[in-house]
């Protein structure tokens, strides 16, 4: 088995789950993991190891996210996301609101309309799985700025969900 089949088999799953997230769709994310992993293999040679594969395959897969909609000049809807994250006070967790379907469409609405870093951060984290040193990474910050950053975006959508319940 070759050193890219290696990477590949590893990495995969954690790509397409980080672009799933990103994008909300299963078939484009399918077809950013084939591409990702394409540019990947051509650029292999010039991977110096500076930061940890996954993030590298997250980067790469980001910027082939941002060529997508560059190209297309639209945002595609997001499939229902599985956050696991819980509201404070014994409230309803987040995944039990998802389950009515007006609250999934009004909790994506939430989650697309925070600014950037917050959103790419908490998409990171929730959807791809990432470490907050992965996060930080991708971002060239600290493991703190990148925990920050992740618990303010939850603490906006949380705070946007109690104001207009």
């Amino acid at each position: 088995m070759t050193e890219f089949e290696k990477i590949y088999e590893a990495y995969f799953g954690d790509v397409f789950r980080y672009l799933k997230g990103l994008t909300g769709n299963e078939s484009l994310a399918e077809e950013l993991t084939s591409e990702t992993f394409f540019k990947a293999l051509r650029s292999l040679k010039h991977f110096r190891g500076g930061c940890d594969v996954r993030v590298w395959l997250c980067q790469i897969g980001k910027n082939c996210y941002y060529s997508y909609l560059k190209k297309h000049r639209r945002r595609e809807e997001t499939a229902q996301p599985e956050i696991l994250e819980t509201l404070p006070d014994g409230e309803a967790s987040l995944e039990e609101r998802l389950i009515d379907q007006s609250e999934a469409q009004r909790i994506h609405r939430l989650l697309h309309a925070l600014p950037e870093p917050y959103k790419e951060v908490f998409m990171l984290r929730t959807f791809g799985e990432l470490s907050f040193s992965q996060i930080g990474e991708i971002f060239d910050h600290t493991e703190n700025w990148a925990c920050v950053t992740y618990h303010r975006a939850r603490n906006k959508i949380r705070k946007e969900m109690e104001d207009f319940p």
